[in-house]
């Protein structure tokens, strides 16, 4: 509870406590855009460990740094999801579960269908991918922080 608000807030909060941001000491309406600028960190941290996964590939067809940006774009997540399913901890029909989305939906955008899915599910797929990569996030969230910290 944050001013009289019940928050959900468990990446925030992990990165406020490293931080040594006091939440307590923010309006409902700076959580949500401090909310808002730790997603973008974390899709865009996401996105980075996929480009250097994908390196070798982007060198190979000698696109522009543009069309590099398009594909990550276009299939961050594809990435997410195939992810999440190469780890074992859910499966299709899990991660529609999770996500409250339709089976066939996730497929689609799985195998590259559908590129454009809607910020919604963006948002419940990349907390699903926090609960089965927390090492992941916990490296980028480190990150993240220490960055915060260089720039101060």
């Amino acid at each position: 509870m944050i001013g009289g608000y019940k928050v959900k807030m468990s990446a925030t909060e992990s990165l406020c406590s490293v931080a040594g941001i006091d939440l307590s000491k923010l309006s409902r309406h700076e959580i949500l855009i401090l909310e808002a600028e730790i997603f973008l960190q974390l899709y865009e941290g996401v996105r980075t460990i996929y480009r250097d996964q994908n390196k070798d590939f982007f060198r190979l067809i000698k696109g522009s740094h543009q069309k590099e940006e398009d594909m990550l774009e276009d299939n961050f997540a594809r990435c997410v999801i195939n992810d999440i399913l190469t780890s074992e901890e859910y499966t299709l029909p899990g991660i529609a579960c999770y996500t409250q989305m339709p089976e066939d939906v996730i497929y689609d955008i799985a195998t590259g269908l559908n590129t454009s899915p809607s910020a919604k599910f963006i948002c419940r797929i990349i907390e699903l991918h926090r609960t089965v990569r927390k090492d992941l996030y916990a490296q980028i969230i480190k990150k993240i922080t220490t960055e915060h910290s260089l720039a101060e």
